[in-house]
C-alpha cells in the first residue's frame, strides 16, 4: 500500500502577521483548518507538524497532529528556503523511526481554503501519471501579458513586450500561478533533487475560490469571511 506523509510546516516567527499560524480564523487557529482537511483526506497515511514553537506544537496536538520533533532554530529563520524543513523532517523520521513514506506532501497552513478533495486528487494525479511531483496552481486573475511596470521617470511600460498587443481576453493564452496549497513529491526525488520541480512535475489546477494564500491582515479578513460563510452554509468541504 502506498504511504503518503503530510508535513505541515509552521514556524513561530512571522513578520507580516504576529503568530500567524495560530491566529484565530472563523473560530479556529489558522493551522487547524489544514490539519482538519489533512485528517479527512483518505490518501494521507500520517500527519506531522514541523515547528520551532511550543505554542504551535500545543495547538497542533490539540487538533490531532503529530509532533515527533521540534524544528531546529536555524531551520525557522526568515531566510530559510522552504524545502529545508521538509528535508529535515524526512531524514529525521527515517533515522529516528525508520519511517519511509512513498510520497511526501507539504501543506502550508496559509492555505486554509484547500480541501481534503484537493489533497486526495493531487495524490491520485501523482499515482496515475507516475509523477515525480505535483504542485498546485490556480488560473491567474491578472494575466501577465496585460501587466505593466513603471520606469524611473514614472512612465508606464509593458511588463512583457509583444510584437502585437492582445486586446481581447479570449485571445490570451492560459496562465497559472502557484497558489501554495499543495507540494507533493516522491520521497526519493526530494532527497535526491532537493526540489519540487523536475521534468515530471505535474500541475494540479485548483479553483480561485480555494486558492487564497494568507500573507497579510487583509487575507486573514477574507479567510475569516469565507470560512464563516462555509460553516453557516454547512459546506466545510467543497468539491
Amino acid at each position: 500500500m502506498i504511504k503518503t506523509l503530510a508535513i505541515i510546516p509552521a514556524r513561530g516567527a512571522s513578520k507580516s502577521i504576529p503568530n500567524k499560524n495560530i491566529r484565530p480564523v472563523a473560530g479556529r487557529p489558522l493551522l487547524a483548518w489544514t490539519i482538519t482537511e489533512a485528517q479527512a483526506a483518505e490518501s494521507v497515511d500520517r500527519i506531522i507538524v514541523s515547528t520551532d514553537s511550543s505554542k504551535i506544537a500545543d495547538v497542533a496536538q490539540e487538533y490531532g497532529a503529530d509532533i515527533p520533533f521540534m524544528r531546529p532554530a536555524e531551520l525557522a529563520e526568515d531566510s530559510t528556503p522552504g524545502i529545508l524543513p521538509i528535508l529535515h523532517a524526512i531524514r529525521w523520521l527515517e533515522n529516528a523511526e525508520n519511517y519511509l513514506p512513498d510520497y511526501v506532501i507539504a501543506l502550508q497552513p496559509t492555505s486554509p481554503l484547500r480541501s481534503s478533495v484537493d489533497i486526495d486528487a493531487s495524490i491520485q494525479l501523482a499515482e496515475r501519471m507516475d509523477a515525480d511531483a505535483v504542485v498546485s496552481v490556480a488560473p491567474v486573475n491578472h494575466h501577465p501579458y496585460w501587466m505593466k511596470q513603471i520606469n524611473d521617470e514614472g512612465i508606464l511600460r509593458d511588463f512583457i513586450s509583444l510584437d502585437e498587443p492582445i486586446t481581447r481576453r479570449q485571445d490570451l493564452p492560459n496562465a497559472y500561478a502557484l497558489n501554495g496549497a499543495v507540494y507533493l513529491a516522491r520521497r526519493e526525488i526530494l532527497l535526491e533533487r532537493k526540489t519540487w520541480y523536475t521534468g515530471r512535475t505535474y500541475a494540479y489546477v485548483m479553483p480561485i475560490e480555494r486558492s487564497l494564500d494568507v500573507d497579510s491582515p487583509w487575507d486573514i479578513y477574507l479567510a475569516d469571511l469565507i470560512l464563516l460563510n462555509r460553516k453557516n452554509d454547512g459546506n466545510n468541504n467543497p468539491n
